[in-house]
């Protein structure tokens, strides 16, 4: 039987994955903060082992998954978090908040397994559409996310010797409790199920990068690939229809 390791596997896109991986018959080792949630979907399943740990603690997070029993065949580190900044007020304590969820708690993770990782490992990092531009109000969100899409170039590069396959996946917007705190309009929403079977599609092929919805992904990456002066008034355009 393959297995899967899910963090953020309580809720949102995190939670679908794991149902829909054990539903597919894969033995899910599903991390998160809320074990009653855990709990609940899983039903006490000998497929779905539960593992409760806080990401952003090096300690804990190296504890709890150095002590898994045998290696995963697929990693998605998809836990993180979003808060947003108004008028480009910067608050370092809440990129501090953001980047240590999204990028030091991906990091830790990396850091507890990467002894078990072989070429028949798949390491998937949970990046976003909202690293291909520069978007009102993400600055923190934003940037954890371009780091994280850095690393897993990076990575792919550095972990070829080993065998080890990455894969960087960058959604659009999608319904989950995280966004359903958002306050603007989201484009193209999907929903968890959309979201899930997108990326099982794509990891199952190897993608270097799964991005999703593609109508919306193939149309930021097209202003992406124009100048910088360009790509901002795009950008302001965008945002002046939407307020």
């Amino acid at each position: 039987m393959k297995r899967v390791l899910i963090t953020g596997a309580s809720s949102g896109i995190g939670l679908q994955l794991a149902k829909d991986y054990a539903n597919d018959g894969w033995h899910v080792v599903a991390c998160g903060r809320n074990v009653e949630q855990l709990n609940l979907w899983s039903k006490g399943s000998d497929a779905v082992t539960i593992l409760s740990f806080d990401v952003t603690n090096e300690i804990e997070t190296k504890e709890v998954l150095g002590n898994i029993e045998s290696p995963c065949d697929l990693i998605i580190l998809n836990a993180g978090t979003c808060e947003y900044i108004d008028n480009g007020h910067i608050d370092v304590a809440l990129f501090k908040r953001v980047f240590d969820i999204n990028v030091f708690g991906l990091l830790n993770c990396i850091q507890a397994l990467q002894d078990t990782f072989s070429a028949q490992t798949h390491l998937a990092l949970m990046g976003s559409t909202a690293s291909y531009l520069g978007l009102p109000r993400a600055e923190a969100y934003g940037a954890s996310k371009a780091a994280v899409s850095y690393l897993a170039k990076t990575l792919t590069i550095d972990l070829e010797p080993k065998g080890v396959t990455v894969s960087l996946v960058s959604p659009g917007f999608v319904k989950t409790p995280l966004t359903d705190k958002n306050d603007f309009p989201m484009p193209m929403l999907v929903t968890p199920k959309e979201a899930s079977l997108a990326i099982r599609q794509g990891l199952e092929k190897k993608k270097s990068e799964v991005h999703f919805p593609k109508k919306f992904t193939f149309f930021l990456k097209l202003i992406a690939s124009l100048p910088m002066a360009l790509q901002l008034a795009v950008i302001r355009k965008i945002t002046r229809k939407a307020q």
